[in-house]
Parts: C-alpha cells; structure tokens; sequence
C-alpha cells in the first residue's frame, strides 16, 4: 500500500516537473519573441529618422546651391551692366572726339580756300566742282550697271508664274506707278520707264523687267 501511494506521488511530481519545464520554454520563447519585435521595431524607427535626416540635409544643401547660383547670376549680370555702361561711355567718347575732329579739319580747309583778302580762292572751287561731278558720275554708272543686271535676271516659268500672281501689294503698288503702261506681258500690264526700260509689278509690289519685244 504505502509502495502504491510512493509510487503516485513520483507520478504527481513527474508530471508537475514537466509541466514546470513547459512554462519556462513558453516563458523564454516569448521573451525571446518580444525582445525580437522590439529590435525590429526600434530599427525601423532608426531607418525612418535617418532618411528624414537625410532629406532634410539634401534640402538644405540644394537650398544652398541655389543660393550661390543666384549671387552668381547677380554678380555676373552687375559685371555686364558695367561692361556695357564702359562701351558706352567709351563709344560716346570717341563720337564727340572724332566729331571734333572733322570739325577741326573742316574748319582748317575752309581757311585755306579762303584768299588773303577773304574772297574765296577759285582754284579750290574749280577743284571741288570736278570731284562732285565725277562722284555723281560714277554714281549714275553704279546705278545704271545694276539697274541692267536686274533686267538680265531670268525666272523659270514656275518661278515668273508665281512672281505675277496678283496680290494687294502689287494693286497698291500699280496704283503708286507715274510711268505709262505702254503694253501688256501674259495679262500683266507693262509700264515704260523714262529711259525706255520695260517693267511689271510683281506680287510683292516691286518692278520686274522685261525685254522690249517681250512686250505685247
């Protein structure tokens, strides 16, 4: 009897025991889970602060770039209104120096065209008179030379096709015409020139010329 009761009792504390052990993995293992969570979420915690940190310090250094730039643009900017207001300066300089200048000289030459007695000295007029007619000579010449080269120009039929298309410039331009239209060229009307030179008014209201048997 008392072998049975010794026996019951092992039992008893066998299973207690076991029960103990249970508890205390269960106990470990959940401290060991929490002490996880916590890690996990103390380092999320970090990770988040030190990417606003971070964004913060891209900010500020952008903010910072910025800034400089901007002195930069300014000063670069000042530095060209100077420029410009130095060139001006000096261009206004040399303007009233060189105006001088040929004041001075003008002055200087009409003193020496004038005679002791102050009647003017023929022979400086003489002189003048012929540069001024050789000038207007030469320039009646230019003119003539590239009045004739305008008139020698040749246009394809596409191009002369679309040159007298009629267009309210070249309406207004017939209108302005003193010279008398002497004939027609493919249902343009055809002006004559004082010296004889044929010519339509094309679409953009200027004169193009053609030959005289061109005319109609």
């Amino acid at each position: 009897m008392k072998s049975q009761i010794h026996e019951n009792q092992l039992k008893k504390i066998k299973t207690m025991s076991k029960k103990l052990i249970l508890l205390c993995l269960v106990f470990i293992f959940s401290n060991t889970t929490f002490a996880q969570d916590v890690k996990e979420k103390a380092s999320k915690t970090k990770a988040k602060t030190e990417k606003v940190v971070k964004a913060k310090k891209e900010k500020a250094e952008k903010l910072k770039e910025e800034k400089a730039k901007a002195k930069k643009d300014a000063e670069k900017a000042a530095k060209k209104t100077e420029k410009d207001a130095k060139a001006k300066t000096s261009k206004a300089k040399k303007d009233v120096k060189a105006k001088t200048s040929k004041a001075k000289k003008e002055t200087e030459e009409k003193a020496t065209k004038i005679k002791k007695d102050g009647t003017p000295d023929k022979r400086f007029k003489d002189a003048e008179d012929k540069a001024k007619e050789t000038k207007a000579s030469a320039t009646g010449k230019a003119k003539a030379t590239a009045k004739k080269t305008t008139t020698k120009v040749k246009k394809t039929a596409a191009e002369e096709k679309e040159d007298m298309k009629e267009t309210a410039a070249s309406k207004t331009a017939e209108k302005k015409v003193a010279d008398k239209v002497t004939g027609k060229y493919k249902g343009k009307k055809v002006f004559t020139g004082p010296r004889g030179g044929k010519y339509y008014i094309n679409k953009n209201g200027n004169k193009t010329y053609i030959d005289a048997e061109q005319e109609e």
